[in-house]
């Protein structure tokens, strides 16, 4: 029998260790997934000119495939969560790269609109389910004083990849064709799947809440370092006694947790609002006001590139309030929205306020999957933070169709990105609420029970 001195918290022994190369091999490959979800997110719209070109089909037509993959995305985030958290982190995580890369590269050879948006509602269910395992996985690697900061860097995958879609998109679509850019966004994906069930380990976090073999825990521990040998049993000092045995829906959905859930999805959703309604028809807007194709697709991907900003902002959420930073990042999106649509006539000022406007509001929207992570327990990790991008996912369909409609009815693109802004504005005042009820309930919530239970080796 293992003594009560020997009884080791997950978390302190990874906080108590360097970063090693198992938890390097994590981070590469939640990176990789992440990338590869902004690309195949994004790439539709990149290709949309070219569709209305080859297909002969008018604007309104394209609403239908610019969102049919998002509400793929809401199916996808919604159920994957729960999968997680019964399954295990990985096994979602795999299959989830899988199916993206399947019908992302199905979709290369649609032969219509309508084929096609089957086809990308199908790649969506993968691309909702890859982002939030992604994130918990991370997370639950992470040290304790460096978890936003490296979760906020997993999650620069994501406008990494919507940029790199635009820039290879401009490069790609000349020379081979708009199917050219999904074969690639089809590929790529499956080769992930491939190395990350032969790479990636199974969250400990996971393993210790399901109540698995020990030795697998251990097995896992040790590759950060030898120490995990000499433990007499491992559990988890977390705060989330209270919630066993109870569903991880109803652990986000309880009392302790419910404003902030709310105020998570309303903040998601007004950030994919902007997000989608920006990088869905900027190209064709920008076309119609008389820029070239090609420069209309880069300047599109000036607006993501901009969110690697969020590795500074995790550095922030790591010391001071994070509700609050990543308030501030919507608020000054707002403002940066705003600035874009009064520069509507400048071949310098339009690029640079959109790179600004773009880099704000990704820098929050990367910082939610951080700030998810660390406000629910083990039990409903998994199942928050998918919902969050699930519910959330509704803003990007929102988003599409708005722009879509308020072009319909002959709005300027000033005009477009003046309703934008306010959208920015909702979801700073959701995080305000949420820091002004948790702030003071923290230690409230914090002190619901001891922690769980152990594994003894």
């Amino acid at each position: 029998m293992a003594t009560e001195a020997a009884r080791t918290d997950v978390q302190a022994f990874i906080d108590r260790h360097p970063f090693s190369w198992m938890q390097w091999i994590v981070f590469v490959l939640c990176f990789a997934t992440i990338l590869l979800d902004g690309f195949d997110t994004a790439a539709i719209g990149y290709v949309a000119p070219s569709l209305l070109k080859e297909w002969n089909i008018a604007k309104p037509a394209l609403s239908p495939v610019l969102t049919s993959a998002l509400f793929g995305l809401v199916v996808g985030s919604l159920s994957s969560g729960m999968l997680a958290d019964f399954l295990g982190r990985r096994t979602v995580l795999a299959a989830a790269a899988t199916t993206m890369g399947v019908f992302c590269l199905l979709s290369s050879r649609a032969g219509s609109l309508d084929e096609l948006i089957v086809l990308r509602f199908l790649t969506g269910l993968g691309l909702g389910a890859a982002m939030p395992n992604a994130i918990t996985m991370m997370s639950e690697f992470c040290p304790s004083k460096r978890r936003a900061l490296l979760t906020n860097g997993a999650f620069c995958g994501f406008p990494v990849g919507a940029s790199l879609g635009g820039f290879l998109a401009a490069w790609m679509i000349p020379q081979w064709g708009w199917r050219s850019v999904l074969a690639l966004g089809g590929t790529v994906p499956v080769i992930l799947a491939i190395l990350v069930v032969l790479l990636m380990p199974e969250s400990v976090y996971f393993l210790l809440n399901r109540g698995r073999d020990v030795r697998r825990v251990v097995d896992i521990l040790r590759r950060i370092s030898p120490d995990a040998g000499r433990a007499g049993s491992f559990f988890l000092a977390e705060r989330s006694r209270a919630f066993r045995g109870q569903r991880a829906v109803g652990v986000i959905l309880s009392r302790h947790y419910l404003l902030g859930t709310v105020a998570l999805w309303v903040t998601y959703f007004m950030g994919l609002v902007i997000f989608y309604g920006v990088i869905n028809w900027l190209p064709v807007l920008l076309k119609d006001i008389g820029i070239a194709p090609k420069q209309a697709i880069v300047i599109t991907a000036l607006f993501s590139l901009g969110g690697l900003g969020a590795l500074l902002s995790g550095w922030l959420m790591d010391r001071f309030h994070a509700d609050l930073i990543v308030a501030a990042l919507y608020g000054m999106t707002a403002i940066g929205i705003f600035a874009v649509s009064t520069a509507i006539g400048s071949a310098v000022m339009l690029p640079a306020l959109i790179l600004l406007a773009g880099g704000l509001m990704n820098t929050g929207q990367s910082s939610l999957g951080a700030l998810a992570a660390r406000f629910y327990p083990t039990e409903g990790r998994a199942t928050g933070v998918s919902w969050m991008t699930g519910v959330g996912r509704f803003g990007g369909i929102a988003g599409t169709f708005l722009v879509g409609s308020l072009q319909g009815y002959g709005a300027s693109l000033g005009t477009i990105m003046n309703v934008l802004a306010v959208a920015g504005l909702i979801a700073a005042a959701a995080l305000l609420l949420k820091h002004r009820v948790y702030a003071a309930a923290d230690a409230d919530i914090a002190a619901v029970g001891a922690p769980g239970d152990s594994l003894s080796s």
